[in-house]
């Protein structure tokens, strides 16, 4: 199944202040993550960022939030954004939700595995997910392949929201998003 971005949703989770240091690979992470929101914010794509009891952790990376400022942000104190109810209302009604943040293993696995008891097709970033852990990281990846999340990596996002070559959407994304540095 392929990305139909009429049908889907961004949801960034949990990428707090107080978090994002403690993260494997943290700065790789963090400039993966923003390569991501760009691409689904000039794709179109909405986007929902979610934050684990703010007061404690922090807000999501402000140089993150800049990237998307009219996107919501929802708190939540449960790990799994469908638990927590902390979903805007509007999400729900969209079958697809593109998944990216922290951690692997705690709530993006959790969130994934909400969505998909809801019936929802869940695509999980892996080159956009992060654990303190690497072993926590491996380990999530592949139960979210069992659960059946579909695994994929920025690049296939940003082609599965283009669909073709050749189109204007096309050289723009080519030029904002696949010249030049990016992050690996």
């Amino acid at each position: 199944m392929l990305l139909d971005k009429e049908q889907a949703v961004l949801l960034v989770i949990d990428v707090q202040e107080k978090l994002l240091p403690a993260i494997q690979d943290a700065d790789r992470l963090q400039s993966r993550l923003a390569w991501l929101i760009g691409v689904c914010r000039d794709g179109g794509l909405p986007i929902v960022f979610s934050e684990q009891y703010p007061r404690g952790l922090g807000h999501t990376i402000p140089a993150l939030r800049a990237l998307a400022p009219d996107a919501p942000a929802v708190e939540k104190v449960h790990f799994c954004c469908v638990a927590a109810g902390c979903l805007p209302e509007w999400t729900l009604s969209q079958q697809q939700f593109v998944l990216c943040g922290m951690e692997s293993h705690v709530c993006v696995l959790q969130t994934a595995e909400g969505l998909l008891r809801l019936g929802k097709t869940v695509f999980v970033v892996a080159d956009a997910i992060g654990s303190r852990r690497a072993l926590d990281h491996q380990l999530a990846l592949e139960r979210l392949r069992q659960a059946g999340a579909h695994i994929v990596s920025r690049e296939m996002v940003l082609f599965e929201t283009l669909r073709q070559a050749g189109t204007a959407a096309f050289k723009a994304a080519s030029v904002a998003w696949l010249q030049g540095d990016q992050p690996d």
